[in-house]
């Protein structure tokens, strides 16, 4: 093939954010700031990844706790440093598998989780003062975290050993993805309540990862995502600040979750952008003068969105790229997809592939012995910062008119991510964007994959005869005066954290916690 022409180039090159992209200068806009230093562009910490690596995290769950648990005992054995739970559908609402509205989806896109008895079974010989466990839930989060603590108590494993994330991001599903069940002032308040219990008792534990990653996953653009997960972040904190935290304190187990998608620069510069952004918006906004409070601690997950089903080993490649950048960006945590997932759950050899990715990158590469390694090049610093101030612009824009709660409840982050969705696919359509496999270089005699995870349609069956036998054998007096304990708290205000631990110890499901909530705070329904 002969080489490309200009001409067959664009003329106007621009990032997928629309932010110019000039081909090159001289100088930097600013001088740059140590790695460590306020407000950490380069870095939270002065020497970088020399002395650990980012936490490897493979997210997986799919089928049975018992399915679940092997995947998980095999990564780790593997050398993934931390899990990631993904739950099943109807986990994530707050149904049982028995419930009418779990039919069809017991199992299919993460474990089924209904009782104590299944969470056990899950972290089955998982040393749970040792690993770090990040758990992706978020109308159900509470239920998923005591039940957590209560498998914990049960080993006999002090809560203040526990490690590990819950998503708990609620004002993300009113926009970006709809898992949602109660209204959103009732769902700050299991939010802020959570805070609250962990601050307490389990104060390791990341109480919330406020996600851009779902937003960047339904369409919005890199600036975008900053923007919209700021604006819930501040919600968050002053929830928190409410109800008489302090952010100097409750700041240190903030953490978030961002997406890291194939357009390299502008990646690697989100990231750094990000840090400067919070950490300001921490000092100048509530006053903040701990540093670790000021910091951005974030996770990335590789764009699943980006993941083709047409010539699927070319996911390889688009992984590959977005582990570098993340890491390049100075994230804590990585998950990288595997190759298959936009056809099916990932098979056992794909997410080793996907996890041996990130063992490369940290081992082969040499990126990791240098903090900040693209720090000063014109490229990552223009960049980073036309990001901040789009960000900021959008966010500016969302406080002004009452915060991101009010801006929910109008529709208008919902309409703006939209509206970027339908750009990106005009674009592809015209081919202004192109996706290798996909509406370029496509092969016509592909043929189908075979080599694909299938989940045993027979599983939703057993699982239903499992929580039915739990509360079978339950003690009747003991489950309903938890119950109504729990009840009680949740409508005279008092924190349901305590009562719930107790609802799951006397064998309460899921289901049946997030009903008797539901009769309390009622359901969210979209306008």
């Amino acid at each position: 093939m002969p080489p490309a022409k200009t001409s067959d180039r664009k003329a106007d090159f621009k990032s997928p954010s629309g932010l110019p992209r000039p081909a090159f200068a001289s100088a930097l806009s600013h001088d740059l700031t140590a790695p460590g230093a306020f407000p950490f562009t380069r870095g939270l910490h002065a020497g970088g990844y020399r002395s650990r690596f980012w936490t490897m995290r493979q997210y997986a769950g799919f089928g049975t706790a018992r399915e679940s648990n092997e995947r998980y005992r095999y990564l780790l054995a593997q050398g993934t440093m931390g899990l990631s739970v993904a739950f099943d559908l109807p986990t994530q609402i707050g149904y049982d598998s028995d419930d009418p509205h779990a039919m069809g989806e017991v199992g299919r896109v993460g474990v089924a989780i209904d009782s104590l008895e299944d969470m056990e079974t899950l972290f089955d010989a998982v040393p749970l003062d040792k690993v770090s466990t990040s758990m992706t839930i978020n109308s159900t989060a509470s239920i998923l975290l005591a039940l957590y603590i209560a498998v914990a108590r049960r080993r006999g494993i002090a809560e203040d050993a526990l490690s590990g994330t819950v998503q708990n991001d609620i004002l993300k599903e009113y926009v970006a993805r709809g898992t949602y069940i109660y209204p959103p002032q009732a769902s700050l308040r299991l939010v802020t309540d959570l805070f609250a219990y962990c601050h307490e008792r389990v104060p390791k534990w990341n109480t919330i990862s406020i996600s851009g990653y779902h937003i960047r996953e339904a369409g919005s653009t890199a600036p975008q995502e900053l923007a919209f997960t700021f604006a819930h972040a501040l919600e968050y904190v002053r929830a928190a600040r409410d109800k008489g935290l302090d952010p100097n304190v409750f700041g240190e187990r903030l953490s978030f979750f961002f997406a890291c998608h194939s357009d390299f620069i502008e990646e690697v510069a989100k990231f750094r952008a990000a840090r400067r952004l919070w950490a300001t918006l921490m000092k100048e906004r509530f006053g903040v003068t701990n540093p670790k409070a000021q910091h951005l601690r974030f996770h990335v997950q590789t764009g699943g969105v980006t993941l083709t089903a047409q010539q699927p080993e070319n996911n390889v490649v688009r992984v590959t790229v977005q582990a570098l950048a993340a890491v390049l960006g100075g994230c804590q945590s990585l998950h990288t997809n595997s190759m298959d997932e936009a056809l099916a759950l990932p098979t056992q050899a794909s997410a080793t592939l996907a996890l041996r990715t990130q063992q490369i990158i940290a081992h082969e590469t040499g990126v990791a012995d240098m903090v900040d390694p693209l720090g000063g090049s014109f490229a990552v610093e223009s960049a980073t910062d036309a990001i901040e101030a789009e960000a900021l612009r959008l966010l500016d824009g969302i406080e002004a008119k009452g915060g991101a709660l009010r801006a929910i409840e109008r529709g208008e982050i919902q309409r703006e991510i939209e509206e970027s969705a339908y750009r990106f696919q005009r674009n592809l359509e015209t081919k202004d964007t192109i996706v290798v496999g996909v509406n370029q270089f496509v092969d016509e005699n592909e043929s189908p994959r075979t080599d694909l995870l299938r989940v045993d349609p027979d599983l939703e069956r057993a699982q239903t005869e499992r929580v039915r036998a739990v509360r079978a054998r339950r003690d009747a007096t003991a489950w309903a005066e938890a119950m109504r304990a729990l009840e009680g708290a949740a409508r005279e205000g008092g924190n349901v954290m305590p009562p719930m631990i107790n609802a799951v110890l006397a064998w309460a499901t899921v289901g049946e916690i997030a009903n008797c909530l539901r009769g309390v705070f009622g359901e969210h329904r979209d306008a």
